[in-house]
């Protein structure tokens, strides 16, 4: 009980160690420490037989040794379908280890509604969870078609799988014998693990981060009843900060992207402040500069903010990036990043890019506090970003995006789009800061232009 009630504060510490830069090594530390504890405190409470401890060792070697391989593996713009695909492995578990949980009941029909809401909510949160990550993996690694699925009757398909569900859920609530359960809840499984496929498949790729954010929220809701199924403390604690943290993160997201909750978990698509109309067309010419005329705006500039997108994540230019604000900063320029709390394709993709090549953490700002300051700014060098620098956002009420907070950066008193081409974003929205007057595209990519750029104002510089 002590190890437990001490994995949890460890936990808890844990999350509250990952609100800030400056702590998150220690945060992930400590949730790390809760969850070793964790592991101890239950092996301990069970108290395994030789044979099966051995078995329990075996499976979590072979767990550990999967994770550490998938982990060494994995590249940090791979990490949204990644952390996916890890959810579908919470959902499988909860599904799995509450209809094993009723199966092995000695008498069904004397289970307590506590319990059989847990068995119940723990299959079908588990179900919706695998199906729903599993489709968000597809299209997040292009195994799946990232539009929207628009099935004409996408809406009463969705009621239809939901009342089955449901129907289905007030059958176990009746505690019924283990036959009769097992077939309800087996159907239960199946209808919604259905319907987490139907709902995720009918969202737009530009909706992901959100998808990411809520399917990490349902896998704590599912840990958070298997531990009140099972009798565990621990593990409802760290299931309901799991689902809480999750939810909280979902508001914030669809707050910087303009989506109401419910459309987008339905499948909807859009922004709130949408016309309904056209989109305004893209008109003008894009103005393009090569190197050494960037080279030279960056060596005159006195302030410069850098905005990074996915692009860069792809490119892998962090460490040349990294290598040119060096410089600009020795040289005595005032230099920044930007970040868009939905810049790339999860929560703080961008944030964790640049902390692992070494960017000083006072240096990285989000929309809120360095949106004010464009104006101020001699140059932004925007490097692959679209949808999170688009002005149609906040010009265009017809736009797919309008509404959702950007950073405006064409306020500068000039901007740098560093990209391979002039083609739309994630969002498919075509982007009219590549036309304004005080643009100029920089062409080519992210990694190896960043690599010129870092020795041309190194040069011009020394």
């Amino acid at each position: 009980s002590a190890a437990g009630t001490m994995a949890g504060i460890l936990c808890i510490g844990g999350i509250g160690g990952l609100s800030s830069q400056n702590t998150a090594r220690l945060g992930a530390v400590s949730g790390e420490a809760g969850v070793a504890m964790a592991v101890a405190a239950t092996l301990g409470s069970v108290h395994p037989t030789p044979g099966q401890l051995g078995q329990i060792a075996l499976l979590m070697g072979a767990g550990g040794a999967a994770g550490h391989y998938i982990g060494h593996r994995v590249e940090p713009t791979s990490l949204p379908q990644t952390v996916a695909a890890f959810h579908s492995l919470v959902g499988i578990a909860a599904s799995t280890a509450a209809m094993g949980d009723f199966y092995n009941c000695p008498d069904t029909t004397k289970l307590d509604g506590v319990h059989l809401a847990s068995i119940y909510l723990a299959t079908v949160i588990g179900s919706v969870t695998t199906t729903g990550s599993l489709v968000a993996f597809g299209k997040l690694d292009g195994r799946m078609d990232s539009a929207p699925m628009a099935h004409p009757a996408r809406d009463q398909i969705n009621m239809g799988l939901g009342a089955a569900t449901l129907a289905a859920g007030a059958v176990v609530m009746g505690a019924p014998e283990v036959g009769t359960g097992m077939a309800c809840l087996s159907g239960a499984l199946a209808t919604s693990g259905a319907l987490g496929w139907h709902m995720t498949a009918s969202i737009g790729g530009a909706d992901m981060p959100v998808v990411i954010t809520v399917l990490n929220s349902y896998s704590g809701w599912a840990l958070c009843a298997e531990g009140f199924m099972l009798n565990q403390p621990l593990m409802t604690t760290v299931g309901a900060l799991i689902g809480c943290s999750g939810a909280a993160l979902t508001k914030i997201m669809c707050d910087a992207m303009n989506r109401d909750i419910l459309s987008v978990i339905l499948g909807g698509y859009g922004s709130k402040s949408s016309a309904g109309g056209a989109a305004m067309e893209v008109e003008g010419e894009a103005t393009e500069v090569f190197l050494d005329g960037a080279v030279k705006m960056l060596a005159e500039a006195e302030s410069v903010i850098i905005v990074p997108g996915y692009g860069l994540a792809v490119a892998k230019g962090q460490y040349p990036l990294k290598d040119m604000v060096d410089t600009l900063i020795e040289g005595g320029k005032k230099v920044r990043f930007g970040i868009h709390p939905v810049a790339g394709r999860m929560p703080g993709q961008l944030n964790v890019l640049l902390a692992e090549a070494g960017v000083p953490y006072d240096i990285v700002e989000e929309l809120e506090e360095i949106n004010d300051d464009f104006d101020e700014t001699d140059v932004t060098l925007v490097i692959g970003a679209n949808d999170t620098v688009n002005s149609a956002a906040e010009d265009d009420p017809n736009s797919e995006i309008a509404g959702m907070p950007v950073l405006r950066v064409w306020n500068s008193k000039q901007v740098i789009v560093m990209k391979r081409t002039l083609a739309a974003g994630y969002a498919g929205v075509d982007n009219p800061v590549f036309y304004k007057e005080n643009t100029d595209m920089l062409l080519g990519d992210a990694k190896e232009t960043c690599e010129k750029l870092a020795a041309g104002v190194k040069a011009a510089l020394n």
